[in-house]
C-alpha cells in the first residue's frame, strides 16, 4: 500500500515529465514495451531525421509503445529468437503511432496518387493499423544494436523493400541470400508470435488487422 500512495503521488509528475504524444498513450492504456521485455531494443526513426521524411515528427518521444496484447506478442517473438540466435536481438524502429503525425507521413508523400501512396503509408482517413497502437516496425540487431543486413533501410519505398518480391530480386542478384535469409528469420520469429507481414514492407508487422484492432481499441490522435 505504502509503495501505491509513493507511486499515486509522483504519477503527476511523471507525467509532466513526458511529453504530450506519450502521455496520450499512457492514458489510453498502452505500455512502454521495454517494460514488458527490457532485452528488445528501441531506435524510434521518426525521433529522428533518419527517415524518408527526414525530420523528428515524434519530438521527445523515445520509447515504443504497443497495446498490452501486442507487447506480450513482441516479447514472445524476442523470445523465439533469442531461442534461435542468442546473439541477436529485435530492434523496434517505430510502434504506435499517432492519427496526427501519420497526417505529417501523408502529406509529406503527396506527388504520390492516393492509391500509390496508401502502399507505403495508410491514408489517415482511414486509419493505420500503427494508430491502434497494434502494430510495429523493426529489424533485426546484434546485442550491441547494430543492425543485420535487409537489403534495404526501414521505409525504403520500392520493389527492393516487397517480402513478395524477394525471389526475383535474388536471381537478378539485387539482393543477396544472406539479405533473404535474414528477412525470413524475422519473419518467422514474428509470424510464429501471432503477428501478420505485409507484401510491400519487409519491416512491418500487424499484431492485428486494421478491422479487428478497431472493434477492440481506440484510435491514439
Amino acid at each position: 500500500m505504502r509503495n501505491l500512495a509513493l507511486f499515486l503521488l509522483l504519477f503527476p509528475r511523471l507525467l509532466l515529465a513526458q511529453g504530450e504524444l506519450e502521455q496520450a498513450m499512457i492514458r489510453q492504456g498502452l505500455v512502454d514495451i521495454q517494460t514488458i521485455d527490457q532485452t528488445v531494443l528501441v531506435e524510434l526513426k521518426y525521433s529522428t531525421t533518419d527517415n524518408f521524411v527526414e525530420k523528428d515528427v515524434y519530438g521527445d518521444l523515445t520509447r515504443a509503445y504497443l497495446q498490452p496484447m501486442a507487447a506480450q506478442k513482441l516479447a514472445k517473438a524476442s523470445k523465439l529468437l533469442q531461442q534461435k540466435h542468442p546473439d541477436f536481438r529485435l530492434l523496434v524502429y517505430d510502434a504506435t503511432r499517432p492519427r496526427s503525425v501519420q497526417w505529417d507521413l501523408w502529406n509529406t508523400l503527396s506527388h504520390l496518387p492516393v492509391n500509390e501512396r496508401g502502399k507505403y503509408v495508410s491514408n489517415p482517413r482511414n486509419g493505420s493499423v500503427h494508430n491502434y497502437g497494434c502494430a510495429v516496425d523493426l529489424t533485426l540487431a546484434t546485442k550491441a544494436g547494430k543492425p543485420l543486413d535487409m537489403g534495404t533501410k526501414f521505409d525504403y519505398f520500392g520493389e527492393l523493400g516487397h517480402p513478395d518480391k524477394e525471389l526475383q530480386m535474388l536471381k537478378q542478384g539485387k539482393l543477396t541470400q544472406k539479405q533473404v535469409e535474414n528477412r525470413r528469420l524475422l519473419r518467422s520469429v514474428m509470424r510464429t508470435a501471432g503477428f501478420s507481414s505485409l507484401k510491400t514492407e519487409w519491416w512491418h508487422f500487424n499484431a492485428l488487422s486494421r478491422a479487428e484492432a478497431k472493434k477492440v481499441y481506440k484510435i491514439v490522435e
